[in-house]
């Protein structure tokens, strides 16, 4: 496969890049004009698929919960199962494979190629993203039974373990860091989730932190100290589920802009090249050998400043790759890709904002599916 006349990030030359075999083989400069073969952009810049650190898939169901701002995930929890019982166990009782379902879409339509789900291990069927399941994940300190004994199963030694810590502002949430840390009797890697409650002491002793800027606002209604923390550990990008935040990832990146803690090529490396290292991934780049991970989104007047990179929005993206395969176009280019002989059949429409893609799989039967147990369920798109 060849994608012709695409721009780089902050790049203003042209360039194609050929696929093969799963992976970029090729990068090299081109011109403004037609290539007469492979699919051929106009004012279009290229980026690594997006790498989301966390979520939980199975809960993307859900809208965000809550009324005011909470001290810990502790007050929050106990808050939203007294207020919102009629409500979750309506979401619950759709079934646990369609759910998870929707949240590989949730991902997909926004430009995520690789997500890090955190909680049990799932059954996907025919994942159009890469689902990480590999760490050992515990909830957290307050809400993982026998966490100690699973921390320091000697089984899981070389496998970094995940959990959710120190997610609140009260002195317990950081109190809590430090028991975690003082129970980590095997030494294994950390992988701390939210860390709002953290201190940069605290920070060193963690392999990397997963920083989730939408989740805290409406759990908490402050950060954690991004710009102090990143001395001292790693800082990857995460969503969390719908329950605490918009299912847009662009959103939350934008919300994590506006608060400048970070530049905005370090908050770019957040979700992409700094997760792929953390993970052990080969994408994360655009560059020959890693694996074609790639987004396609228009651009305006051909710009490709970061000011355009960080207004996308999923009905901006033209064309998403993940190993080299389509996962989802848009309409314009439908009849490029019929002439490269791709199989639309396995694809279905949707609307998203007036625009219309085409995504693998039967997206709308989901959707009907979903909606045959609870009715009143929204989807941020039209489907025919």
């Amino acid at each position: 496969m060849l994608l012709s006349n695409i721009k780089l990030l902050n790049d203003n030359q042209p360039v194609n890049i050929e696929i093969s075999d799963e992976k970029i083989s090729n990068i090299e400069r081109g011109g403004n004009h037609q290539t007469g073969k492979g699919i051929f952009f106009s004012a279009a810049m290229a980026f690594p698929g997006l790498i989301n650190s966390h979520d939980h898939l199975d809960f993307n169901c859900f809208s965000p919960f809550g009324k005011k701002c909470y001290t810990s995930y502790t007050e929050w929890g106990n808050d939203i199962h007294e207020q919102y019982k009629a409500e979750i166990d309506a979401i619950l009782k759709i079934p646990q494979h369609l759910r998870v379902q929707w949240g590989m879409y949730k991902n997909l339509l926004a430009g995520i190629t690789t997500v890090v789900n955190h909680g049990e291990i799932l059954q996907v069927e025919n994942p159009l993203i890469h689902i990480y399941q590999h760490t050992q994940n515990l909830h957290s300190v307050k809400f993982e039974k026998k966490w100690k004994w699973k921390l320091n199963n000697p089984l899981l030694i070389n496998r970094a373990c995940a959990i959710h810590v120190g997610e609140g502002t009260d002195k317990q949430s950081a109190d809590e860091i430090d028991a975690l840390l003082k129970w980590n009797l095997l030494g294994r890697q950390l992988v701390g989730i939210h860390a709002v409650a953290m201190n940069a002491r605290q920070a060193k002793k963690f392999k990397a932190l997963v920083w989730c800027p939408e989740s805290n606002k409406v759990l908490l209604g402050i950060h954690a100290a991004i710009a102090q923390l990143k001395t001292n550990t790693q800082i990857v990008f995460g969503t969390d589920s719908t329950l605490t935040g918009h299912w847009n990832v662009w959103q939350h990146l934008r919300l994590a802009r506006a608060l400048e803690y970070l530049n905005d090529a370090a908050l770019f490396e957040m979700i992409t090249s700094a997760p792929a290292k953390l993970w052990g991934f080969n994408n994360g780049a655009l560059l020959p050998g890693k694996y074609a991970d790639i987004i396609i989104a228009k651009t305006v007047n051909g710009n490709t400043c970061w000011d355009n990179f960080f207004s996308t929005n999923p009905e901006n993206i033209l064309l998403i790759l993940q190993h080299g395969k389509i996962r989802m176009f848009d309409e314009t280019i439908l009849t490029q890709l019929i002439n490269e002989g791709i199989d639309t059949s396995r694809f279905s429409t949707i609307c998203i904002n007036n625009s219309k893609k085409w995504v693998e799989g039967q997206l709308p039967a989901l959707i009907k599916k979903i909606k045959s147990h609870h009715p009143g369920i929204q989807f941020p798109l039209n489907v025919h």
